[in-house]
């Protein structure tokens, strides 16, 4: 087991994304992983159907103590519900100082829409994503309508895509991986945009039901490359084959939008004597 991950996002009580989606990805990827609950959820994989935030100050105090002990080596963020709760992981951020510099490394992934349709962001909590998380994002990873939301342009297409990413690394965002699941045709477009340029990752689209979860899976496994070292073209690399992996795999659970096979990496039983 190797590089240590902090997850901060909200359950799923679904199972299929979300805080329980994260430790799944880590653990299957052989990292360790913490975590930092900042609502739970009622949820099916048709829809969010309740959500309770925990409270800020709560947030705040499991984000120290995991950074003290047993330590962190890579934060990620996922759903974080509200203004308050940005602000207090924000708060926590700049008193960890390293994750500014780049010393600890910081994954965003800006979740905002369930796949159901549920808001999962209020319009202030947005604002305070766009203008102070993103510019402190190591990698950011938002699909088309996130991009969107945080550029105001309408990201369509490959050459829209192309123009968000810039805007976001002009926020300050070290690197940004768009992914383009939600791109029209027979092929999926994911674009990863640095300072140094952009590489193109395209593949054919997995005709499947079964994607609850895919973008909290992909950061979680792209945090968990670059805590186990990895650079961050490889650890993209790998994260992508392995979410196309676990959604071959489904086990198709659930009558709406399903949840991967996490366990893609364990190729065998272990006899416990």
């Amino acid at each position: 087991m190797r590089g240590r991950v902090l997850s901060i996002a909200g359950s799923d009580s679904g199972g299929g994304a979300g805080i329980q989606a994260d430790i799944k990805t880590i653990t299957a990827l052989n990292g360790y992983a913490l975590t930092a609950l900042t609502a739970l959820t009622a949820q099916d994989t048709q829809n969010v159907h309740a959500a309770l935030p925990v409270p800020p100050d709560f947030v705040a105090l499991q984000i120290r103590f995991a950074l003290a002990d047993p330590g962190v080596d890579v934060i990620k963020t996922g759903m974080l519900t509200n203004a308050e709760t940005v602000q207090a992981v924000l708060d926590e951020i700049r008193n960890a100082a390293r994750v500014i510099t780049g010393g600890l490394p910081l994954v965003v992934d800006p979740v905002m829409i369930a796949k159901g349709g549920a808001s999962l962001l209020d319009s202030e909590a947005v604002a305070l994503v766009r203008d102070r998380l993103v510019p402190a994002a190591s990698v950011l990873t938002p699909n088309l309508p996130e991009a969107s939301v945080l550029t105001g342009l309408s990201v369509t297409d490959e050459a829209s895509m192309k123009q968000a990413g810039q805007i976001l690394l002009e926020k300050g965002a070290r690197a940004v991986l768009i992914k383009g699941g939600h791109l029209q045709g027979p092929r999926i477009i994911d674009l990863l945009m640095t300072r140094d340029g952009a590489k193109r990752y395209e593949a054919p689209r997995i005709d499947t039901r079964h994607t609850h979860g895919t973008g909290c899976t992909l950061a979680s496994a792209i945090a968990t490359g670059l805590a186990q070292d990895m650079t961050l073209e490889d650890a993209v690399t790998r994260a992508i084959s392995y979410v196309r992996a676990a959604m071959i795999r489904a086990p198709g659970f659930g009558g709406g939008h399903g949840p991967l096979n996490h366990a893609i990496t364990v190729n065998r039983l272990t006899r416990w004597n």
